[in-house]
C-alpha cells in the first residue's frame, strides 16, 4: 500500500469481494487490525472512491453507506439465483449439522474430562479393597466374640429399667406434692424455698424422666 494510495486499493478490493453495503465505521473496524488503517484515512479513501465512481454511495439520514459498483458484475439469471438459494439452504443445513456434532463432541469431551483415568480407577479400586478387607476383619472379630448379650439378659435389663423409671416418677410426684403443700404457708417463692433447703430438681440437672 503506497502512501498516496492511503488504503483505497485495499478498501476497493474488500468491497468488491464482499459485495455488500458497509459504513466507513464498518470498514475501519474490519480492516484496521489487519492493515493498520486509521479511521480518518478510511473515511477519506471511501469518499474519494465514491467521487471517482469506483464504488457507490447512499446517504440515509446522517449516515453514508458504501457498496461495490454493481455494473462490474455479470447479470444473474433467475435460474442462477434459484441454484444459489438451493446451495445456500444446503450449506445452512450442513452448518447446523456440524454445529450439532460439535455440541455432542463437546459434551462427550466434558464427560471424559470428568471421568477417572485408568491410574485413578486402579488406585480407587485398591483403596476400596483395603476398606472391604478391614470391614471383613472387624465383622469376623465381632462374630467370634464370646461376650454377646443374650436375649434373656437384654429382656432382664429392660424390665429393671422400667422398675427404676416407675419408682423415679413416683418419688418425683411425692416430692412435688410435699413441696407444694409446704409452699402454701411459705412466705417466699418456690425457687427461694428450694435454694434454702438445698433441693435440686430434674430441670436443674438438665435430665428428663425416660418414657416407659
Amino acid at each position: 500500500m503506497s502512501k498516496k494510495d492511503n488504503g483505497a486499493s485495499i478498501i476497493l478490493a474488500y468491497l468488491n469481494e464482499k459485495n455488500r453495503p458497509y459504513s466507513a465505521q464498518d470498514v475501519f473496524c474490519n480492516l484496521q487490525q489487519q492493515h493498520g488503517l486509521g479511521k480518518t484515512a478510511v473515511v477519506k479513501a471511501m469518499e474519494l472512491l465514491a467521487v471517482e465512481g469506483k464504488i457507490k454511495e447512499k446517504i440515509y439520514g446522517k449516515q453514508k453507506i458504501y457498496f461495490a459498483d454493481q455494473a462490474q458484475f455479470k447479470d444473474v439469471s433467475d435460474a442462477d439465483l434459484k441454484a444459489m438459494d438451493c446451495q445456500l439452504a444446503e450449506l445452512s443445513a450442513e452448518a447446523q449439522s456440524l454445529a450439532q456434532s460439535c455440541r455432542q463432541l463437546d459434551a462427550e469431551l466434558k464427560e471424559l474430562n470428568s471421568s477417572l483415568t485408568t491410574e485413578e480407577m486402579i488406585s480407587e479400586t485398591q483403596q476400596l479393597k483395603e476398606e472391604c478387607s478391614g470391614y471383613r476383619a472387624r465383622l469376623q472379630k465381632i462374630k467370634s466374640a464370646t461376650s454377646h448379650v443374650t436375649p434373656e439378659e437384654k429382656e432382664k435389663v429392660y424390665k429393671e429399667r422400667d422398675v427404676y423409671v416407675k419408682e423415679w416418677k413416683k418419688r418425683k410426684r411425692l416430692a412435688s406434692d410435699m413441696i407444694n403443700a409446704i409452699l402454701e404457708g411459705y412466705p417466699k417463692s418456690k425457687k427461694e424455698f428450694l435454694d434454702e433447703v438445698g433441693v435440686e430438681t430434674d430441670e436443674d440437672c438438665k435430665v428428663v424422666v425416660p418414657s416407659t
